[in-house]
């Protein structure tokens, strides 16, 4: 029998509905998309419905704006949203694609064999999938426990499928956007700190007078309020200076532009730090009155001088003391930027604790132009009886290891799936809500094993994306614009909720994820967890208790709300306790000492790359959110494919020309599925190359993403995990050119 590594390549059925075809327009360097074959319409004949988008985890506010024919003709972002000011990226108005995909999942599907063997997926009625799940939920729960029933989430979707496993009696759940992107960086801040940075960050860009970006990329990851206000901040004067191999958007706006040889961030760090501290220009009385452990770190940085690092970074030591001066000056209106996808080299949490400590060596915590208190209104929880309690949870794969991981790993729970790991909890089965594990996990021979070994994988999503392939069950989730969702209540200068409502009825045979998590609920007897026919019911009780109501919100999207947790900002000389074992921002980390950790970040030398292969680098595009965006029609009208970015002396050096197509293969022989084309460019170093990820899907039902470009993650084969918190490092990576197709080679071998 064939396998699920077979089930990639199966067609999903049903697929044929035309769908309404739309044009981008300009406003303000924002695009919005309209009808072009409705013609023009008024403001004044359309409706607008509350919304926040779903593209990214920014979750800006929106209007959605319909016509009398049932419509969407444009979205708009919400002024009142502190999110977006009322202006959405290019992601944000193109929403609208999602739901007019001709590709879109339209039906339910079941995965089913033929006589002859082979499999296909058939369209089912919502009952048939349903009893099919909530089936093999009963069967597994009496077999193996409810704990052997996995959920891999993410996004507002997998909000609704995490209720449903608690009821049901799991905590076996893994949400990559933990381990594989800002883990390092929770840990990193929280054992410094006491508090997180949040989703928005709370860098107070708007105020900054040095804005610091370590490998973070302002203005392709589109990061809605804060690409706004670095544009203000360098609009005000503010010195940017960026640390990175490639010269990106960031760095196109900086004042100084550090192209670190990668892999060697925490040698410029602990030098920035030495440079502060040896020449006295931290801010001692923020450093005496709130920290812990001066002492320590000095003694520890004494020889990180700026000539050692210099010998690691290729970055010059006056260099390194002119942009520590700089941060310096414009203390503590300084934000030392913690990024966003911080999985790097293994080392990822030490790296964010030099970048906190050298935050609070500047006195920024807490500061106006620094990084402020945030808060956010707490949404009570709808009534319902206590989740049970499970016998075992993720946190029993680590078994001891990864002690400051706050969430499920996702490799873990990939490797708790295969047998031969002899995990004492395995997972049998999978839920899999919003999130494409085949182009977002590092590692694809591990996870292509996890999917064969488990008995039965049920994915909810509104496209065929690559995990559809090796689903039992496939659910069409409604896309954002056609569904209520839970209220939205990110912590924020000022504590804000904004709601989400359906602008038109789902499309085709799709379902809102609450729908089919509640029908399957229902299916298990948990009926008591979900005690209402509508979610609208569930908002609208929730609203009502935080002083407003489905009714006021339907009129204003977006509701603000007083601070109660104090002001923004530390007054000078101001009590304040901290979160940490010593109450004190912890330059010595004493939670770190005590489990065997360094207390204060070392500088440990990676693997280079080995004769003529280069280290890997991906990012991001302002107009994609990674591989969820890349068959959208406006969007990929406005990036249809990614290339590699490959520095003029090693082109020259392999005889490379701008757009010819290349193959890429890396230091374990893994090949890319597809040609990506050259980019022949002095924006990257010699030593590394650079692509956007996302594409490379392999699912011929994405029409226009199939096949365009290179899957980075193809390359991702080596994974250097941070014994802190479990985060999967996917920059030890090196790959080498392809210039004939390897298929025909391999051909011609065989001949």
């Amino acid at each position: 029998m064939k396998t699920r590594r077979d089930f990639i390549k199966i067609s999903t059925a049903g697929a044929g509905a035309a769908a309404i075809s739309f044009k981008a327009l300009g406003s303000k360097g924002f695009g919005l998309f309209e009808s072009k074959t409705e013609g023009p319409v008024s403001d004044e004949d359309l409706t607008p419905y509350p919304t926040y988008c779903e593209v990214c985890f920014w979750k800006c506010a929106a209007w959605a704006y319909v016509d009398k024919n049932g419509t969407i003709r444009k979205v708009v972002g919400n002024k009142n949203d502190p999110h977006c000011n009322g202006r959405l990226c290019p992601r944000g108005t193109g929403g609208v694609g999602m739901v007019y995909d001709e590709d879109r999942l339209k039906t339910p599907l079941i995965r089913d064999t033929r006589k002859d063997g082979t499999q296909y997926f058939r369209e089912a009625t919502w009952d048939e999938a349903l009893n099919k799940v909530a089936d093999k939920m009963k069967e597994v729960k009496e077999k193996y426990g409810p704990e052997a029933f996995g959920l891999f989430n993410h996004g507002t979707p997998g909000g609704h499928f995490h209720h449903l496993l608690r009821a049901y009696g799991s905590e076996s759940n893994a949400e990559p956007a933990f381990a594989n992107c800002r883990g390092p960086r929770s840990s990193a801040y929280f054992s410094t700190f006491g508090a997180y940075v949040g989703s928005p960050e709370c860098t107070d860009i708007r105020d900054t007078k040095c804005l610091v970006l370590i490998g973070s990329h302002l203005g392709e990851n589109m990061h809605n309020s804060q690409v706004q206000e670095m544009s203000d901040a360098i609009d005000n004067g503010a010195t940017i200076i960026t640390v990175d191999p490639r010269f990106s958007t960031a760095a196109a706006h900086s004042n100084h532009w550090l192209p670190i040889k990668p892999s060697t961030d925490i040698a410029l760090l602990m030098a920035w730090i030495h440079v502060l501290i040896y020449e006295g220009l931290y801010d001692k009385d923020y450093v005496e009155q709130y920290t812990f452990g001066l002492d320590y770190l000095k003694d520890h940085v004494k020889n990180m001088t700026p000539e050692w690092a210099y010998g690691i970074t290729t970055i010059e030591p006056e260099e390194i003391r002119r942009t520590a001066r700089a941060m310096a000056d414009a203390a503590p209106a300084v934000i030392i930027h913690p990024g966003r996808h911080v999985v790097w080299y293994g080392d990822d949490t030490q790296r964010g604790r030099a970048m906190a400590i050298l935050t609070a060596l500047l006195g920024s915590w807490g500061k106006r132009g620094g990084l402020y208190f945030p808060e956010g209104v707490s949404v009570p929880a709808y009534p319902h009886p206590h989740f049970p309690e499970p016998k075992w949870t993720w946190k029993d794969w680590n078994a001891g290891r990864y002690p400051l991981a706050t969430m499920g790993i996702t490799t873990e729970a990939l490797k708790a799936s295969i047998p031969r790991y002899n995990y004492k909890h395995q997972l049998k089965a999978w839920l899999v809500a919003g999130t494409n594990l085949p182009l977002s996990m590092p590692d694809k021979p591990l996870f292509k094993e996890a999917a064969d070994s488990v008995e039965f994988i049920a994915v909810m999503d509104t496209m065929p994306m690559d995990i559809t392939g090796y689903a039992d069950v496939i659910f069409p989730e409604a896309t954002y614009l056609e569904r209520y969702d839970v209220i939205r209540s990110a912590a924020n200068r000022e504590p804000n909720i904004a709601l989400r409502m359906p602008a038109i009825e789902p499309k085709y045979d799709s379902k809102p994820g609450w729908w089919i998590a509640k029908q399957i609920g229902e299916r298990l007897g948990l009926h008591d967890y979900f005690n209402y026919d509508d979610y609208s019911e569930v908002i609208d009780w929730q609203l009502k208790q935080l002083g407003t109501s489905l009714e006021e919100m339907k009129k204003i999207g977006v509701k603000k709300y007083p601070r109660k947790t104090g002001p923004l900002y530390l007054g000078d000389g101001e009590d304040y306790d901290f979160n940490t074992t010593t109450g004190k921002i912890e330059l010595y980390s004493v939670d770190f000492a005590d489990h065997g950790f360094d207390p204060i970040p070392n500088y440990t030398k990676h693997p280079e790359p080995p004769q003529n292969f280069y280290r890997l680098i991906y990012g991001r595009a302002p107009m994609h959110t990674f591989s969820r965006t890349s068959n959208n029609p406006h969007l990929s009208d406005l990036m249809s494919e990614n290339s590699v970015w490959v520095n003029p002396k090693v082109a020259d050096l392999w005889g490379l020309k701008n757009g010819q197509e290349v193959w890429l293969k890396n230091q374990d022989d893994a090949i890319t599925s597809f040609p990506v084309k050259v980019r022949v460019t002095e924006r990257i170093r010699w030593d590394s190359v650079y692509m956007v990820h996302g594409f490379g899907h392999k699912n011929k039902k994405l029409s226009r993403a199939f096949g365009k470009g290179a899957a980075d993650t193809e390359m991702i084969t080596n994974v250097a995990v941070d014994p802190i918190m479990g985060g999967t490092g996917m920059r030890g990576n090196f790959i080498t050119f392809l210039t004939e197709d390897p298929a025909l080679e391999e051909k011609e071998v065989k001949a």
